[in-house]
């Protein structure tokens, strides 16, 4: 399982022409779920997530998380994130969670992080989503649990 963290200033995903999932300043998600992940792992990335501190404090150092940022939060789902890209010249998928039992999980993680953080939005599963963003820095991180 793995997390592509964008710090932004605005970001939203559109899918047919309809804005799904909109935030103004806050993290926006990408999140890539691998054939062996499970719900535990997940939460544990959602959590990390949640108080992984890459907002300026007062002291302009990266000390806040995005509930002390008072921003919101925006999971997409993205299964190019568990490719292998390290031989030839396209990326391997074979990495990635079958996509009925990974938008079982993704809504399931979706569901977690709403309970434990007011301000989520999302985009669609396996949707051909536009991903409006403003990147604040930039500031992107990569994340994974054990």
């Amino acid at each position: 399982m793995r997390a592509l963290l964008q710090r932004v200033l605005e970001a939203k995903v559109i899918v047919d022409g309809q804005v799904t999932g909109e935030i103004q300043h806050g993290l926006l998600v990408f999140l890539g779920l691998g054939k062996e992940d499970q719900l535990e792992k997940g939460k544990k990335l959602i959590d990390k997530i949640l108080k992984y501190r890459i907002f300026d404090d007062e002291q302009g150092k990266m000390g806040w998380n995005v509930a002390q940022a008072q921003g919101g939060l925006l999971l997409v789902s993205q299964f190019t994130l568990m490719a292998q890209t390290q031989k030839g010249l396209r990326p391997d998928f074979g990495p990635a969670m079958p996509p009925d039992a990974a938008k079982v999980l993704y809504e399931q993680l979706v569901d977690y992080a709403k309970s434990q953080f007011g301000q989520v939005q999302t985009g669609i599963f396996a949707a051909d989503m536009k991903v409006h963003l403003i990147n604040d820095g930039p500031v992107t991180f990569q994340l994974e649990v054990e």
